[in-house]
């Protein structure tokens, strides 16, 4: 893995990138001011020695030369040895809803767009804690595996939408299912004498569960020791579902009656409860946050690279090299080499 420690240095290759602009225009000009002279064959009878030839050398090994120191004072470094890093932290995995029903405009700008910024915070409170993401609709998908990649995470976030799903519902139970298949193994990791991290699922959706069983799974889930947290958005008197992000056309059932999408706070709460954790309205992030600070915080494992071996020589030896060879080459053709012709036969 090869890293930079100057990252704003490379910003110079933009700069070196103009040097070929410059030198296209400056050849340009050249061969327009020699015509404007005379003819091109008179003209290198007239100077035997020029060459053009060279002059595109002399500005390679230039170009070549200033890219190559450029790369070797950002201070490339490889990675040389892995090692695991241990802190204390948590094992959270958030299920987010992407169903149809999440694109309802009665939190502003949508549903759906609301649980994406309250998740963003959320990762921005993090520390040394793991994280994952599953999005569902009908049913239920690994959107991210569980990582202290937060970047990652954030910009998998940015992307969940309907789209991303071929069946349409709110499979709330899959979600929860699958969630807890995800976290590392607990049982093994007890048998192995080491302590086990906490570990929590946060459901973030309106509500409105037509799939499966959500009560059931969230106690099967408390069963393994796993909380589960929901987060309700919505409306409980219910509003049209948009066509389509900032659309004014509304969705219809076959009958052509407007759909209702409804925020269903009492299955939230039930689900919650079974889960041993807790249910908290769309618009109390603190909270939220605040009931998972509760969780206790346990040794975890994190392979990082450990040691860099510096790279920054090779790229300014080589840089060195062409440059030196640069200043020596010169712009005119040999006049040694011009007088010894190796094919030349006596009459």
């Amino acid at each position: 893995m090869i890293q930079f420690a100057h990252k704003e240095i490379l910003w110079f290759l933009l700069a070196a990138g103009l040097m070929i602009v410059g030198y296209i225009l400056y050849w340009r000009h050249r061969k327009q001011s020699l015509v404007k002279l005379g003819d091109s064959e008179l003209l290198e009878e007239l100077m035997p020695e020029a060459s053009g030839w060279a002059l595109h050398w002399k500005f390679m090994l230039l170009f070549t030369g200033t890219v190559l120191l450029i790369i070797a004072a950002s201070g490339p470094r490889i990675g040389s040895r892995l090692q695991e890093v241990e802190h204390k932290g948590r094992e959270i995995i958030i299920a987010l809803d992407v169903s149809n029903s999440m694109l309802a405009e009665d939190i502003k700008p949508s549903r759906l767009e609301r649980s994406k910024q309250l998740i963003n915070r959320m990762v921005d409170r993090m520390s040394n804690d793991k994280i994952g993401l599953i999005v569902f609709a009908g049913d239920a998908y690994t959107q991210i595996p569980i990582t202290d990649d937060y970047p990652s995470v954030k910009m998998f976030l940015s992307g969940a939408g309907p789209e991303m799903v071929s069946k349409q519902g709110t499979a709330i139970g899959s979600a929860i299912h699958l969630a807890v298949r995800s976290f590392s193994n607990k049982e093994k990791e007890r048998l192995a004498g080491e302590s086990v991290p906490s570990q929590a699922i946060v459901v973030i959706t309106d509500g409105e569960n037509h799939e499966d069983d959500a009560v059931g799974e969230a106690s099967r889930a408390a069963e393994q020791g796993i909380k589960v947290y929901t987060v309700g958005l919505g409306d409980p008197n219910g509003v049209p579902i948009p066509l389509s992000p900032g659309s004014s056309a509304t969705r219809r059932d076959r009958d052509g009656n407007v759909v209702v999408s409804k925020l269903n706070e009492k299955l939230l709460k039930e689900v919650a409860a079974e889960g041993r954790g807790a249910y908290i309205q769309g618009d109390r992030i603190n909270s939220l946050i605040d009931e998972l600070d509760k969780l206790e915080r346990a040794e975890l494992k994190t392979r990082v690279f450990a040691e860099f071996a510096e790279r920054f020589q090779y790229f300014a030896g080589f840089a060195l090299l062409f440059l030196v060879v640069e200043f020596f080459l010169r712009s005119r053709k040999n006049r040694l080499l011009l007088r010894l012709n190796l094919f030349k036969t006596d009459d």
